[in-house]
């Protein structure tokens, strides 16, 4: 990958600029409360009307009772406003791997009818408008990444079926809470989407403010390994973007960023060696169980996520890493990051990088907390693992 296109200097003032800013806008989240658009660059919508992540206009009538989502963890999203999720389906594309099959199967015991729900195409292949015609939902709930063309978007429109353009996923930090309210709105449950939104932006309003009384210099050198063991060769990782963004929010230097210009790219090993990484972070799931990768999250307990990151971190070129040498050495659920629960990981991630500041933040707490609070399906597992 070569070395990194900045000096030492620059790059620490661009990264403390990132977290600066980052942290200013937590603060302005609490904003979002009172009804922001979806865009702050658009001009106000006339009332009644509400923009979705596309800037396109959508009116409704009344709450929406027929949803199509292009991917399952709008299921998840969902759970945190409805006590019965499915009920509100009339298709999704049965991405069981995105959910993993654990959580699938607690959504299954809960709402059988799920297994019998036609399948639409997923956000992650081609978009498939004859599904979606099929299955004649009020609303489409499609993801900003699906690619989905406004020609597209104009043929289910005269079929009677609204699009609604959400993303929880590609940009969190700039989109989740508005994606939440949006959905809120669209399903009549505006106050259950406000209530969360305010819940995670008190979280983050305590990391931003901690991060924000960091010395400029206290930025310890992050390698996050994305679906860590997915293949023989390294390295997925996170760019700018994403995972990314999470980790400069938490006051870390994510050394993915300086050579990756997109949300996740890849790093050779010899790179990830020579930036001595003082923190390693790999993310994984059940995805991962045939591959030989990390494996956590649902259906998962402590001592096979454990052994799990034990093996993935003993690979050659890893195990001679700083950060895997002094056991800071950690294991997260890919699942959960790329979810509106994504609090979690933030919290999670500020504890492993910054532990003497973050030492009385308790991320499995916070689960709890919403667990018991919001979701319809709470989230059973071992979902982070270390190896200190």
């Amino acid at each position: 990958m070569g070395a990194r296109g900045i000096s030492d200097n620059a790059q620490t003032r661009a990264r403390w600029w990132s977290v600066a800013m980052a942290a200013l806008g937590a603060l302005l989240l609490m904003s979002c409360l009172s009804g922001c658009a979806p865009e702050a660059q658009q001009e106000a919508p006339a009332e009644g009307v509400l923009l979705d992540l596309r800037g396109r206009p959508i009116t409704l009538d009344k709450p929406a009772t027929r949803l199509a989502i292009d991917d399952s963890r709008y299921l998840v999203a969902l759970g945190l406003l409805h006590p019965d999720p499915v009920s509100l389906l009339v298709a999704w594309p049965k991405d069981i791997n995105r959910l993993g099959p654990e959580t699938y199967a607690q959504f299954l015991r809960k709402s059988p009818a799920l297994a019998d729900l036609p399948k639409i195409g997923s956000s992650a292949g081609a978009f498939d408008a004859e599904s979606l015609l099929a299955a004649h939902p009020d609303i489409a709930i499609l993801s900003l990444e699906s690619g989905v063309t406004d020609s597209q978007i104009a043929q289910l429109e005269q079929a009677g079926i609204k699009v609604v353009v959400l993303d929880f996923f590609q940009k969190p930090f700039e989109h989740l809470e508005k994606s939440l309210l949006l959905l809120g709105k669209i399903t009549g449950r505006e106050a259950q989407a406000r209530d969360f939104v305010a819940f995670r932006a008190g979280h983050m309003k305590r990391i931003a403010d901690r991060v924000a009384q960091l010395a400029v210099d206290d930025r310890p050198a992050v390698f996050v390994e994305a679906h860590a063991g997915m293949t023989p060769d390294c390295c997925n990782s996170p760019g700018r973007g994403n995972i990314g963004d999470y980790i400069d929010f938490v006051g870390g230097h994510n050394i993915g960023a300086d050579v990756i210009d997109k949300p996740f790219g890849k790093l050779n090993m010899e790179y990830v060696i020579s930036q001595r990484p003082t923190v390693y972070i790999a993310t994984g799931g059940p995805h991962l169980a045939k591959a030989g990768g990390l494996v956590l999250g649902a259906g998962y307990d402590a001592t096979q996520a454990r052994a799990s990151l034990a093996r993935v971190a003993a690979r050659q070129g890893l195990s001679q890493l700083p950060a895997v040498q002094s056991g800071r050495t950690h294991g997260f659920s890919h699942q959960l990051i790329n979810s509106p629960l994504d609090i979690v990981a933030i919290e999670t991630f500020a504890t492993w990088i910054h532990p003497d500041q973050f030492k009385d933040v308790d991320p499995a707490q916070t689960l709890s907390e919403i667990n018991r609070r919001f979701l319809a399906i709470p989230y059973q597992g071992t979902y982070w693992t270390s190896l200190n």
